[in-house]
């Protein structure tokens, strides 16, 4: 079955979509020893010959799927032409070819997504803002109230202290984000005097990193695959909704003392919505509710004159036989 070659050039594994067509439009890939320059070609895997730069592309029918636990200080490819260190070092024994699903920062570590999936990829990439993740962060210094709700407003991450981790003088600290900001998490921390020393992803959607040692990967179980691609299923029948916000930080609600919430307070006075007034105890000379006997209101006016009624207060009923 043919397909479009930029397709199948992301399906083996060697570049994105986007990186392939512009591989194609540069004259790097021939199918049957032809140049093709023309996007959109198409070519079958199954019986053609498709080369990228020389070298003859292999398509696995077995999808892979793995995570692993990137160490700071490598870029999130498979090659670097600066000679610095990429995923490529890490895949040692891998029955296949792969490549990440997204990026990590050159200084991020933790869980990164490789496959040789290209479709679901390429769906990842399209909802990756809508998807949470959970990252890890030592920070310089503790953070108060005022800066976790600042981080919240400004990046929209949701920062809690991690438990067992908050002694130290430099504690860590465990985000919720909707998108892909942990670079901006990193930024406006550094503003408000709290350097960022590690941060690590340690869950994307439904995967969680586990116990792996940095520079070590795991391979995805059938259920946390299946579960992975039902995830992104769920994302894109939501369409453009708005990623789901992580509750707000209050310190107050961790502070407050048992026995019921405070009133709040508004323009310095206390204000109790709708409660009815209570009547005085003691008020000499009137009585709440509706006077009785003596000391019912006199009637205003003289003779002709009106009473509260409205009517003259001469008025005498009449009955009529």
């Amino acid at each position: 079955m043919q397909e479009r070659l930029q397709k199948l050039i992301s399906r083996a594994g060697v570049a994105s979509r986007r990186h392939a067509e512009q591989l194609i439009v540069s004259g790097q890939v021939t199918v049957n020893g032809h140049v093709v320059t023309e996007l959109g070609s198409k070519a079958d895997p199954d019986s053609d010959h498709i080369k990228v730069g020389g070298k003859l592309l292999h398509f696995s029918q077995a999808r892979l799927y793995l995570v692993l636990n990137k160490p700071a200080g490598c870029v999130a490819t498979m090659s670097d032409p600066e000679g610095r260190q990429s995923l490529r070092d890490f895949l040692h024994g891998v029955p296949g070819r792969v490549f990440p699903a997204g990026r990590l920062d050159f200084h991020t570590e933790g869980l990164l997504l490789l496959t040789n999936d290209g479709g679901l990829v390429n769906r990842l990439l399209k909802v990756s803002g809508r998807l949470r993740q959970v990252y890890w962060i030592k920070v310089k210094g503790p953070l108060g109230a005022g800066v976790l709700r600042e981080i919240q407003q400004q990046v929209g991450a949701r920062l809690v202290p991690l438990k067992g981790r908050t002694a130290a003088p430099n504690p860590w600290y465990e985000a919720t984000v909707t998108e892909a900001k942990s670079d901006a998490l990193r930024q406006n921390l550094a503003r408000l005097g709290h350097h960022v020393e590690k941060i690590r992803r340690v869950k994307l959607a439904e995967l969680e990193l586990g116990p792996i040692e940095p520079g070590k990967y795991r391979m995805l179980t059938e259920g946390e695959a299946a579960g992975l691609v039902r995830v992104v299923a769920r994302t894109e029948r939501l369409g453009g909704a708005k990623p789901a916000i992580p509750v707000p930080y209050r310190a107050a609600e961790s502070a407050r003392p048992s026995g019921g919430p405070t009133r709040p307070r508004t323009g310095g006075a206390v204000r109790y919505g709708s409660a009815r007034p209570v009547a005085p105890r003691h008020h000499a000379g009137k009585q709440w509710g509706r006077p009785t006997g003596n000391q019912a209101k006199p009637k205003t006016g003289g003779k002709g004159g009106r009473g509260r009624s409205g009517k003259p207060a001469n008025h005498k009923r009449t009955h009529r036989g």
